[in-house]
């Protein structure tokens, strides 16, 4: 199955229409003609069945012929704060990959040691819906603007709250501490680590230091294991 994604689409619609770029690729690239079903997700947990009924590559549109709710395939709610990598594209797979593993909420955080202090929310976006596409999901994952790391551990205090970070101290594995079916929030640090007055803070409001395994990660491997060491968790 080939899945498209639209925000646009509510329970009451009875036709949509692509955009132009959508649609010159349903039309010219994919060869889709009037009466072929397209099935498409608004990101919000729908799977939405259509069938085209305008077969234009500049206004290619579609009449509803079903909505199925779908439940999200993990029963926690995962917030992964995460500081971007100096290389963009490391950052852009640790998105991509974490969306196809499952993943709710993702917070890009401006640490001390932070090389990356820009992005581009509108590029990000777009990796995530194709990821979110590619990996027949219909929960588009949340992606939140860049937020300093004082700003977000002021914000954020949901059940289970991790700091993953490389200082010698006493800290258990992830999956030691992990409560079953429960929401959780975890911090991957820069390229440079947390520093010392970062971790402080984080232990003062309640985060608990957790290691990923012994060896040292790179910032997007990181992710990618605190993402998948939850997933497995609750399997």
């Amino acid at each position: 199955m080939q899945l498209f994604y639209t925000s646009n689409i509510s329970n009451d619609s009875e036709t949509f229409t692509f955009d132009k770029t959508e649609s010159r690729h349903i039309v010219k690239v994919l060869r889709k003609n009037t009466g072929d079903q397209l099935f498409i997700t608004n990101g919000k947990g729908e799977l939405i069945t259509s069938e085209i009924i305008i077969s234009s590559d500049k206004n290619c549109t579609v009449k509803i012929l079903n909505f199925e709710t779908k439940q999200k395939p993990w029963n926690y709610n995962l917030h992964v704060a995460m500081a971007p990598t100096k290389n963009i594209d490391r950052f852009e797979w640790f998105l991509e990959k974490a969306t196809e593993i499952g993943i709710d909420q993702i917070t890009p955080i401006l640490c001390d040691h932070s090389e990356r202090k820009i992005i581009k929310m509108d590029r990000l976006n777009r990796i995530l819906e194709s990821a979110m596409k590619q990996s027949l999901k219909y929960q588009l994952p949340k992606l939140n603007k860049l937020t300093s790391f004082s700003e977000f551990i002021e914000e954020n205090n949901s059940y289970n709250l991790f700091i993953a970070h490389c200082e010698e101290t006493d800290k258990k594995h992830l999956k030691d501490v992990l409560t079953p079916q429960h929401n959780a929030t975890i911090l991957i640090g820069p390229e440079g680590d947390f520093s010392i007055s970062e971790i402080e803070l984080a232990l003062h409001n309640k985060y608990q230091p957790v290691s990923l395994g012994e060896s040292r990660l790179r910032t997007e491997t990181a992710g990618i294991v605190a993402t998948q060491t939850v997933s497995l968790f609750n399997l």
